[in-house]
This record gives structure tokens, sequence and C-alpha cells, in this order.
């Protein structure tokens, strides 16, 4: 059966265990066996440049070693994206890539809920070299942890509180959510903020069932 092996370059199994009840959410659109993995040995949780710069050899060698029909790297900061893809002869997939590929297909402007502050410098260059800067509302941060989204009623409660002020302050008519493991809440936040809610994950394993379903020539990087 066809693969796409979704990674989730922290070491957090709660983390993998949300990607995987998000991507099972949208499995009636899914032909693809999802299969999940976690990078043992990563952070906890991907916050911070280092961690980014720490996660980027062994996600790569990860993604060498296993065997699938497509790759999709499960943490917002897309990190060894380019490399990744520079490397396989499969679609290899970001899943923040994919949520702002999302978000300007609807056509609004999309505000971005990120983890923490020190994410907003780096979705900005990200946005602003895909071309989709004029599309973006705003990015504001809970300030919780990777960790801590797990702690359904604070999490849910916290996103809430910052997807109303971007929609109501920043304009946003679209939200995502700027972490693998948020996903799980994506059906509660629209109900409470009626703005469609992109969970990047699932954006993720769609785009690459798209990307196998065109099935495009390996072109040289």
């Amino acid at each position: 059966m066809t693969r796409i092996f979704i990674l989730n370059p922290n070491s957090s199994a709660s983390v993998t265990d949300a990607m995987a009840h998000s991507v099972d959410l949208v499995k009636d659109g899914l032909w693809a066996e999802p299969v999940f993995g976690t990078l043992e040995g990563g952070p906890a949780g991907i916050e911070s440049q280092a961690d980014i710069d720490t996660v980027i050899p062994p996600l790569l060698d990860r993604i060498a070693a296993e065997e699938a029909d497509a790759y999709v790297i499960g943490c917002f900061s897309d990190p060894g994206l380019a490399v990744a893809k520079a490397n396989s002869a499969a679609p290899v997939v970001g899943i923040a890539e994919a949520a702002y590929g999302e978000a300007v297909q609807l056509g609004v402007p999309f505000g971005v809920v990120s983890i923490v502050q020190a994410s907003i410098g780096r979705h900005a260059k990200a946005i602003d070299a895909l071309g989709y800067t004029p599309f973006l509302a705003g990015d504001r941060s809970l300030d919780i942890g990777v960790t801590e989204m797990d702690q359904a009623d604070r999490a849910i409660a916290r996103i809430t509180e910052i997807g109303t002020e971007l929609r109501d302050i920043d304009g946003a008519r679209s939200l995502i959510l700027g972490c693998a493991s948020m996903g799980v809440y994506r059906a509660e936040i629209e109900r409470r903020l009626g703005l469609p809610v992109i969970d990047p994950v699932q954006a993720g394993a769609l785009r690459a069932q798209m990307l196998l379903t065109l099935n495009y020539p390996k072109t040289p990087h």
C-alpha cells in the first residue's frame, strides 16, 4: 500500500498521538496509508532555533532510513525541509508550508496562533519567502510550551483568547494552528470563533497525497 510517513521531530509521544488523531479525522479523504514516527532523542518540544538546529541531522537520517512514498515533517518550523526535498526522490512536505498554502487558497487574511513569541519572527520569514505576506493579518503567541498542549481545557481557552484577538484586532478571517499538537482542538476552535481553522498536520498529509496523485517527475535541484 502507498505510505505517507509523518515524522514528529521531537521526542514527545503525546505530540505524535495528537498528530495521528488529527489525521484520523480526515481519513475519508486519504487513500494512502499514514504512518507516524517519533524522533527519539530529540527535544521534548521544538521551540527555539537551537532546537531546530539540533533536530535537523537526525531528522534527515530518519527520513532517509524510512521507506515511504511521501514524507511529512510534522513540526511547524519545517526543520530541514529544503535539504530533505533535495535529498529525497519522493515528495517531502512541511506542515507549515502546507498550512500557509491552504490559508491562501481560502482568499482571506489569515492569522497564525504560535506557541511562543520567539516563533513569530521565523514564521514571518517563511511566509515572506513563500510570497504570502500580503495575506498575513497577524501572528500571536500562546506563550505555553509544546508539552503543555495536551492540557485540553487550558489549551482551548488560550487558543480561543489568542484567536479572538487575531480575528477582532488584526482582522484575520481564517486561522492557522501553529503547532503540530494543536489540531485535535480544531473543531472546537472553529465552533467558538466562527472562522475556518487550518490544522497543519491535516494540511500536510493531504498535500503529500495530492503530490502522489499528480505523480510529478523528480526535478533536479
